[in-house]
């Protein structure tokens, strides 16, 4: 195996595991950022602390980690794309593999951002279901007359229903709407992820450069993860808004009252500015989620950013 081989597979287990981690450490405040973005009217959660502690105490701690199995199992695919592609690009685009290019290095991100959403798309979708499960079942206890606008997750005859499962959600929607069900709000994730890569690629390499030592020829562990943070939260607040729309569009299942839409512009021209998750506490949560997230990601998502020397991901194992 060629040391360039070495260096592309080294990056791609590092994305991998370090999505892995991300994933278990924020996945609570996943799960209360869709909550808080998909309630209307009524809310039933006041912020993030207010939704963990009463999703703590309704469906117990694991309960924090409903979906999780789902991004678990594709979020290394889901890296794997995302790192190769940017990876590729950076070479094929800047000829000059040192020579700074901030237009190439956003071209790349937006590349990047365009080939992760195959996975990402159906990823969100079934993960959207299986957290945003427990708001309903919390805002439909005050009504026990209250209707689901859509149709409750079942198989079989009308009267057997299941928990929610990943694999349940995935048949029915392949059963009755083809791959197209899986792939619903497609275009809200390319609008969401493309301005991301975007701004976090390039961002996250021009700050970790800031560090890099001339001995080593690497920057330290503490300034790639804070320039990862810094990155990722500066992403966060700039796609916040896109965010939003996206979760509400992915969403099937609504509450009483609750609004559906037709599409990205039928979602953006019904919700004022506030409603689009602009209020400060689920902005906050933006922010905290995927900065933490992409600060863990950093040998995977940075390292393929600011090209190590071959086998130099490995080395941090």
């Amino acid at each position: 195996m060629s040391s360039q081989d070495l260096s592309i597979t080294a990056k791609l287990i590092n994305g991998g595991v370090a999505g892995l981690v991300g994933v278990t450490c924020v996945f609570p405040i996943d799960l209360a950022k869709t909550r808080l973005q998909n309630q209307q009217g009524k809310d039933v959660y006041k912020g993030m602390t207010d939704c963990l502690m009463k999703t703590a105490r309704a469906e117990g701690f694991l309960g924090m980690y409903r979906g999780a199995a789902v991004n678990l199992t594709l979020v290394t695919p889901e890296k794997a794309i995302k790192l190769a592609a940017n990876d590729f690009l950076r070479q094929l685009l800047m000829q000059d593999g040192t020579k700074q290019n901030l237009k190439m290095e956003m071209l790349a991100g937006c590349g990047a951002g365009i080939c992760q959403v195959v996975v990402t798309c159906p990823m969100e979708m079934l993960k959207i279901q299986l957290q945003d499960a427990g708001r309903l079942a919390v805002s439909h206890q005050g009504s026990a007359s209250a209707a689901p606008t859509s149709r409750p997750y079942s198989t079989g005859s009308a009267s057997t229903h299941r928990r929610p499962s990943a694999t349940l959600i995935a048949r029915e929607l392949l059963g009755t709407q083809g791959l197209s069900g899986l792939y619903r709000g497609l275009g809200a994730t390319l609008l969401r992820d493309i301005p991301f890569s975007i701004i976090y690629f390039p961002l996250f390499a021009n700050l970790n450069r800031l560090g890099v030592s001339e001995v080593t020829g690497k920057a330290p562990f503490a300034h790639s993860f804070a320039a990862g943070c810094a990155a990722g939260s500066v992403a966060a607040v700039a796609v916040t808004p896109l965010d939003v729309l996206k979760t509400r569009i992915q969403t099937l299942k609504k509450g009483l009252g609750e609004d559906t839409y037709g599409g990205v512009t039928d979602c953006a021209r019904v919700q004022t500015l506030e409603s689009l998750g602009t209020s400060p506490h689920t902005a906050a949560l933006g922010i905290l989620q995927w900065g933490l997230f992409n600060g863990s990601s950093l040998w995977g998502e940075g390292r393929a950013t600011g090209k190590p020397n071959p086998g130099e991901v490995l080395s941090h194992l």
